[in-house]
């Protein structure tokens, strides 16, 4: 439930993120974006990807979530606080959840930023719609090459970011546990 309702939030969000940054981009800024895309396409623009999206981070989520804790049985079995097996794991976690999730990626950005010239080479006329044709159309331009273009970047980012997130997390749950059993009262 909880990626439902993020990626209800955040698929318009990263629509605007992609076509900001997307080549020779027509859009100055996120509100021009906005405006732009809600006028010439309309709401459905900003959800285009979003079973895509949700498609993507379930397993993302699965994977990485599993991944950390196998590694955490096996770095940290008594599973204390220790930061670098937290970092550890959860960069390792990130990395492969977002390696094994790129492909989904790949037609998730076709889907959000409708880049011309990708859909022209394709010969697709108007916009590109669903994930089936999302992955049709990767597979037409590059081949099983395509659906891993960026990996190494997704990675990239990836790996810092959940070693963050897990050590913070890891920290706060070890500062708060700690703190909870100093002032209970023994009965």
């Amino acid at each position: 439930m909880a990626t439902l309702l993020h990626d209800a939030v955040m698929n318009p969000a990263e629509v605007v993120k992609q076509r900001l940054q997307m080549y020779d981009s027509p859009h100055r800024s996120a509100l021009s974006c906005i405006r732009t895309v809600w006028g010439t396409e309309g709401l459905g623009a900003f959800y285009r990807s979003y079973t895509t999206q949700l498609t993507m981070n379930v397993p993302f989520q699965s994977i990485h979530f599993i991944t950390y804790e196998f590694l955490q049985e096996q770095i940290n079995p008594y599973r204390g606080y220790n930061p670098q097996s937290h970092i550890i794991s959860g960069g390792l976690a990130g990395a492969l959840a977002a390696a094994a999730t790129t492909p989904l990626d790949v037609c998730k950005t076709l889907l959000n930023t409708q880049e011309n010239m990708a859909l022209n080479l394709a010969n697709v006329s108007g916009r590109l719609s669903g994930m089936a044709n999302a992955f049709r159309t990767v597979y037409q331009l590059n081949g099983l090459p395509g659906y891993f273009k960026g990996v190494q970047a997704r990675v990239i980012y990836q790996m810092p970011s959940t070693a963050i997130s897990w050590s913070v997390y890891e920290f706060f749950k070890y500062f708060l546990t700690k703190h909870k059993l100093e002032n209970r009262t023994p009965y």
